[in-house]
């Protein structure tokens, strides 16, 4: 069952895979069935939101409320695809890696959807950036335990 919920969670924007492998070590699953795990979860919805997101957005704005929730988030993924535009495929890959707040592949497809970049090329940046920042938050799981366990234990 904790493998679903950190699989699930991984799915989750905003917190990604940046909380379910966080969630998965500490709940005593094994690091590097966590890692994969939460990884395909994060991957999972990103052809979607590559090939939905504008239709969705267009839908969202027929309605006052929702086309308020659209308009913003819209803001928010173009001012963050300046880092992103000057290098395309890097910018987008490292955007994604750097496990930060409002960064992630949910943020990334988004930029990459708005920014009309190619579907394969899109998905591949994304890929190698989730890659990167579950190995990167595993690491830092990882060692923070053993380290705890070493003052403490």
């Amino acid at each position: 069952m904790k493998y679903l919920i950190t699989f699930l969670i991984s799915m989750v924007p905003v917190i990604e895979l940046r909380g379910a492998i966080p969630y998965g070590i500490t709940a005593g699953l094994e690091p590097w069935l966590v890692y994969p795990l939460a990884a395909i979860g994060n991957l999972l919805p990103v052809p979607f939101i590559l090939l939905f997101i504008r239709k969705i957005f267009q839908w969202m704005k027929r309605y006052e409320k929702l086309g308020k929730i659209a308009t913003k988030l819209e803001e928010r993924a173009a001012s963050k695809s300046g880092k992103v535009k000057k290098s395309e495929f890097i910018g987008l890959l490292l955007f994604v890696a750097i496990p930060l707040p409002g960064t992630g592949a949910w943020t990334g497809a988004l930029i990459a959807a708005l920014m009309d970049m190619r579907l394969k090329r899109a998905i591949s940046s994304i890929a190698l950036g989730v890659v990167m920042a579950g190995l990167i938050i595993t690491l830092v799981m990882v060692m923070g335990i053993h380290a705890l366990d070493f003052f403490l234990g």
